[in-house]
């Protein structure tokens, strides 16, 4: 919704004063957007290989050192307004990847299946507030 009513407002500026300001909000939802979806793709796609390659236990020392700068980058990351509301389970995402690396680093099954489930469960509430507030991360 705030999507629609942010893009019919910069259309309706850009008209008026020759086309800068859309650009502007188009490079609002194309940057954090982006940024977003670079790190739950990246997270997603390293945890798929550790569970598959759960006993590799360099693969399992790499995959938590990225974990961590993902953690910390996520942290540090510009937040707009628009999605403020759900930034927070963004960060809780990367967290959780991050705890289920050092549970694979551990070679504690449990511990890196039940914080893999969060990161799953965060990821998808995540998308869903930003659905809810008219933004879909990228492909």
């Amino acid at each position: 919704m705030l999507n629609r009513r942010a893009f019919v407002s910069a259309l309706l500026v850009s008209s008026a004063v020759g086309g800068p300001v859309f650009y502007a909000v188009s490079a609002f939802g194309g940057s954090y957007l982006s940024r977003a979806s670079l790190l739950l793709k990246g997270a997603e796609l390293e945890a798929r290989m550790l569970r598959a390659r759960f006993h590799d236990r360099e693969l399992a020392r790499l995959t938590h050192r990225l974990a961590l700068s993902r953690t910390t980058a996520a942290g540090e990351m510009e937040v707009p307004d628009e999605v403020r509301r759900a930034h927070p389970h963004l960060l809780l995402v990367m967290e959780s990847y991050e705890r289920a690396a050092e549970g694979a680093v551990r070679a504690n099954q449990k511990d890196f299946l039940v914080a893999l489930a969060r990161a799953r469960e965060e990821s998808h509430i995540f998308i869903a507030i930003l659905k809810q507030d008219g933004w879909k991360l990228p492909d």
